[in-house]
């Protein structure tokens, strides 16, 4: 399996594999990009029978050339060969492009430059983009099965692919996290929200400029830089950082609100934990949310900032309404477990292996 350590598959592909791994399967992690920290090796090792390897090979997404990519995918191939891998899953479809896998592949549509794009624009993708959707679209081609977190995105990847049928759709699940002894100091009400704060499509700018006109403190939880360079600038959101497990906890524990302004979520991880902590879940008006949360959360009207603060202060001012919501999140996140998560992909891998063997 592959994954990165700085997005949300890590924290996937951690849950997966320690799924797994409870029916016997064992499972090597190959990590591109940025090698794990300390923190995420200890928490890789806490999984039973992984095996983590850091390759140091570029991110699909942040690579400079179409061939660096096919480079990586080939030294994929060659690890998972090497490894006797006998089904390769890859959280990054572009890794597939050069056909180098010989094993059934398995290929999870997280989220892709495309869908991205189209989420925040009404151009088209411009021509230094093409390139990596068209690597992405030969990975799908090229896949035994493909699976996505949601039918919403399910069905935008195969608009936007051209796919003959949808990815099956199999929802993420996610190990409730479990706070530290000591707690983190955090103000006695605030706002909660969390995500890639440096990403446009995450448009934590709109929530900075809401929260200058809240009486709340609204903290927020992520790296303010991504992997390419530059920073965000949000100087209305209380920044904490990139925290851990326990950090993020010990937040949706704590937290009156939990708020997405997301243009574009696949799924959102965060948003599961804050719900499994029981915290009121105020969202983004997206197909997906909706999917996944139904009537378990209030929706945002619209990304102005003086409607987001009015929907936030709202909420915030009704104690009744918050617990309402906040045990309605709990009861749906009980849903999506790793356990379900794990059958749902260890149905599509069954597949995928008889397929191959046919």
């Amino acid at each position: 399996m592959t994954a990165d350590a700085v997005g949300g598959v890590w924290t996937y592909a951690l849950d997966l594999a320690r799924g797994l791994a409870a029916e016997g399967v064992r499972v090597s992690l190959a990590v591109t990009g940025p090698a794990p920290g300390a923190a995420q090796r200890a928490e890789a090792a806490a999984v039973p029978g992984l095996r983590l390897l850091a390759t140091g090979l570029p991110l699909d997404w942040a690579a400079a050339t179409p061939e660096a990519v096919l480079q990586a995918g080939a030294a994929l191939a060659s690890l998972a060969e090497a490894g006797g891998a006998e089904l390769v899953h890859l959280n990054s479809p572009a890794y597939a492009a050069g056909g180098a896998f010989r094993q059934p592949l398995v290929i999870a549509c997280h989220s892709c430059v495309a869908s991205w794009w189209a989420a925040q624009h009404a151009a088209p993708l411009p021509p230094e983009l093409r390139w990596r959707r068209d690597q992405v679209a030969a990975g799908y081609r090229l896949a035994t099965r493909l699976v996505a977190p949601s039918a919403a995105f399910a069905a935008v990847t195969a608009r936007l692919y051209g796919l003959a049928r949808p990815p099956a759709v199999v929802m993420n699940g996610r190990s409730p996290l479990q706070p530290a002894a000591t707690s983190m100091a955090l103000p006695e009400t605030f706002v909660f929200a969390a995500g890639r704060l440096w990403d446009s499509a995450k448009n934590f700018a709109a929530l900075d400029a809401a929260a200058a006109r809240l009486e709340w403190p609204v903290l927020a939880a992520g790296p303010t830089g991504g992997p390419e360079g530059g920073a965000i600038d949000l100087p209305s959101l209380h920044l904490l950082g990139q925290l851990d497990s326990a950090g993020m906890a010990d937040c949706h524990a704590r937290a009156a609100l939990f708020v997405s302004t997301a243009r574009y979520e696949p799924f959102g991880l965060a948003v599961l934990e804050a719900a499994q902590a029981g915290t009121p879940l105020l969202l983004a008006e997206l197909p997906g949310f909706r999917e996944i949360w139904g009537e378990a959360a209030c929706y945002l009207p619209g990304a102005r900032p003086t409607s987001l603060a009015v929907a936030i202060d709202r909420l915030m001012r009704d104690p009744a309404r918050r617990a309402e919501l906040g045990a309605a999140a709990a009861a749906r996140a009980a849903r999506y477990t790793v356990q379900a998560m794990q059958q749902g992909m260890a149905a599509l891998y069954r597949e995928a292996m008889q397929e191959t063997l046919v």
